[in-house]
């Protein structure tokens, strides 16, 4: 996972702004909630929210932690991207998503997609 591809893979889900937060955080966010932080500056550090069972998981691989101010939330750090293949990266990307959207109103996720 590049920033390139990390910003790519996010433009493409429905409703996703970015926003930086912090003066130097790139914040993917849908409906004004963050689903995916990443620094702007390289190496590349992700942060993004997981299930509960999934957390300890995740937090046990090398080069993944427990993210500051928001793991009591279930958000993980990924510090080295090696830590995920890209196909895990897609899937929690696109978990943490669909997390942060079903917190959203019901109004407000039929706007963002209709249909659901």
């Amino acid at each position: 996972m590049t920033h390139a591809t990390l910003e790519q893979f996010c433009m493409q889900l429905a409703g996703t702004t970015q926003d930086i937060k912090w003066g130097h955080d790139l914040c993917y966010l849908v409906g004004r909630k963050m689903y995916c932080v990443t620094g702007l500056d390289t190496p590349l550090f992700v942060s993004f929210k997981v299930l509960p069972l999934e957390f300890t998981e995740l937090t046990d691989r090398e080069g993944i932690i427990p993210a500051p101010y928001s793991a009591r939330n279930h958000w993980v750090l990924v510090e080295r991207p090696g830590a995920l293949s890209e196909k895990e990266w897609r899937y929690y990307i696109q978990q943490s998503y669909e997390l942060v959207l079903a917190g959203l109103t019901q109004k407000l996720q039929r706007q963002i997609r209709p249909g659901i």
